[in-house]
């Protein structure tokens, strides 16, 4: 039977190497301007020719709205939802290439950075495709100690990806292909936790081994599958976890770095399942949290919740509570 809605890391990859290297070209001769100008007809271009994508952001759209004030519904749409993907995509590249630095960045926890800074202990970061996370290179410029490995599914990107290791000058900052975590790569994150490094993880994507080894927790008001992955690796590891969230607003990165356990146990084998559960269902909340912080800025352009959209009469827990923190 033909699958009509496959798992994203089984969607082809659009476009090629040699235009992606004309798409450089452009920016570094014209700038992030003259980049915009080229962008914004390929973001028309996809809006009208990528139906699925389409309705997975109005599928997004629609469950965030009910969990938001009037005024701020009005500027829902998925054409803005695709524009903002561009303009964040624009800052993709300034990031991969070292040009946004600690002055075009708000660093809002800087007691919490500083302690991982100096502490050197290690640990793990969960990231997710809210706001531009390739931002957190500008962790490794602004704090000297702090040495990042982001795991990454590159094969469902892998043009873009090795086009952005060429431009990348930041060498406190490596990339690791990973498609599951095996004995190996498990011990080659510990040794490099232990010298005190971050392992950058996202949490909000679908492991691309498929649905068995997710959550099903709630998030915006409906049932939706959450990896386990980053925190069974925590598990795994006995180490420190955080969560980071990076917005735009008002033209500026604002860093959100929260410390989410001093360290995961699953050594209780009865417990292991809930406990596993409750971590995930923790994360989606703070993903929650910072979702209506930007409702535009969550970039999961893939069919996410199975059930319809929530009634306003039934929002997430602890949603309402914290939109007005």
């Amino acid at each position: 039977m033909h699958d009509s809605n496959p798992h994203w890391s089984r969607r082809g990859e659009s476009g090629t190497v040699l235009g992606m290297k004309f798409m450089l070209l452009i920016f570094r001769i014209f700038g992030p301007r003259g980049f915009r100008l080229l962008l914004y007809p390929v973001i028309v271009y996809y809006y009208l020719f990528q139906p699925k994508a389409r309705a997975a952001s109005k599928q997004y759209l629609q469950q965030i709205s009910h969990f938001l004030p009037e005024d701020k519904r009005a500027g829902l749409s998925s054409f803005r939802h695709f524009v903002m993907f561009g303009e964040i995509l624009v800052d993709k590249l300034l990031a991969w290439m070292g040009k946004i630095l600690s002055d075009d960045v708000e660093f809002e926890t800087p007691d919490i950075l500083s302690k991982m800074n100096t502490e050197r202990k290690g640990g793990i970061i969960v990231v997710s495709h809210l706001g531009n996370f390739e931002v957190c290179s500008a962790l490794a410029n602004q704090l000297p100690n702090l040495k990042l490995t982001i795991l990454i599914y590159t094969q469902h990107a892998e043009k873009f990806n090795r086009l952005m290791k060429r431009v990348s000058g930041n060498t406190e900052v490596e990339i690791m292909q990973v498609t599951d975590i095996s004995p190996v790569t498990a011990m080659k994150l510990s040794e490099r936790i232990k010298a005190g490094g971050y392992v950058v993880v996202a949490g909000d994507r679908t492991p691309v081994t498929g649905q068995k080894r997710v959550s099903r927790v709630r998030f915006l008001g409906q049932i939706a599958p959450m990896p386990q992955g980053a925190f069974v690796l925590a598990g795994l590891l006995k180490c420190p976890v955080y969560l980071m969230f990076c917005l735009k607003q008002l033209d500026r990165y604002h860093i959100y770095v929260e410390h989410f356990a001093r360290k995961l146990d699953f050594s209780d084998r009865k417990k292991r399942l809930n406990t596993l559960d409750e971590a995930v269902q923790k994360f989606a909340l703070r993903l929650e949290f910072y979702c209506l912080k930007a409702p535009l800025q969550w970039f999961n352009f893939f069919h996410y919740w199975d059930s319809e959209a929530p009634s306003e009469n039934n929002p997430a827990p602890g949603c309402e509570k914290n939109f007005r923190k």
